[in-house]
């Protein structure tokens, strides 16, 4: 039996990495999904895809960061599915750099997708949520969410906020039906990451030495993020609200790790 049969969701930063692999699996899980994104050409893809594969989606393009977009882009979900049940949040930009080398520009877009867009989501789906007996919000947050990060301090700033938000809105919409969870991801195979590794001099030796802080030596990948979304935003995890779900294999478990070697991990399954 598919686990979101019959939902209707909605998945920012939908065209790659962790959105893309959400979009794919709740649609392949039975949601109807819109896939929400700038990137036109990639999101185009994902929801013909998606097509090709029996699901149902929809591309729509959005700036999350801007209020009129975000609203838009929910009406125009409605419209064609005929409701919604699911939000999950995945878009994000990082900026590398020190604080003092922040441009203001920079500090308020990072600001505006990682986390003013949650608001902004949340204010134009509850009204659809509200017509459910049980509805879901989901937001990415990062392992960042718990503990600092050289070089990033904007992008660590967000994702703390990410966190507490999460808390919040569980708290508040609780009485409406509405349950919301933060994921908070480790070293996760992404253009992101990708994009963090190319400010390095060899960004597979930099990969190279991050691992080695993992116990199980792997990549996180976003299909692992995207099946903790699929089982936050079904009634397998009933009662289960406000918290967080740490998919680091095991990164921030330790205070001092070093991994000598492959593990079973860096095997494919």
């Amino acid at each position: 039996m598919m686990r979101m049969e019959g939902q209707v969701a909605w998945v920012s930063g939908g065209a790659s990495g962790m959105g893309e692999a959400t979009a794919g699996l709740f649609a392949a899980e039975g949601a109807r999904v819109a896939v929400v994104d700038v990137q036109e050409e990639r999101g185009v893809q994902v929801a013909n895809r998606i097509a090709e594969q029996g699901g149902d989606a929809v591309f729509l393009a959005c700036d999350v960061a801007e209020e009129g977009q975000v609203r838009a882009s929910i009406e125009t979900t409605v419209a064609r599915f005929g409701k919604l049940q699911a939000v999950v949040n995945c878009a994000g930009i990082v900026h590398v750099g020190r604080l003092d080398d922040y441009k203001e520009k920079d500090w308020d877009r990072l600001m505006g997708v990682n986390l003013k867009s949650i608001y902004f989501s949340l204010k134009y789906a509850i009204p659809h949520f509200r017509a459910h007996r049980r509805s879901y919000m989901v937001n990415i947050g990062s392992v960042g969410s718990l503990v600092g990060q050289a070089d990033t301090p904007a992008y660590t700033t967000s994702k703390h906020a990410v966190l507490g938000l999460s808390r919040s809105i569980a708290l508040d919409y609780a009485r409406d039906g509405l349950r919301c969870n933060c994921i908070c991801p480790g070293i996760t195979d992404t253009p992101m990451l990708r994009y963090h590794l190319s400010t390095t001099p060899d960004p597979a030796a930099a990969l190279a030495q991050r691992l080695q802080r993992v116990p199980t030596g792997a990549v996180i990948r976003p299909v692992d993020v995207a099946r903790a979304a699929v089982y936050f935003c079904s009634e397998a995890s009933a009662g289960i609200t406000g918290t967080s779900l740490v998919i680091d294999g095991g990164y921030i478990a330790a205070a001092e790790w070093e991994t000598s070697g492959p593990t079973r991990f860096s095997e494919e399954p």
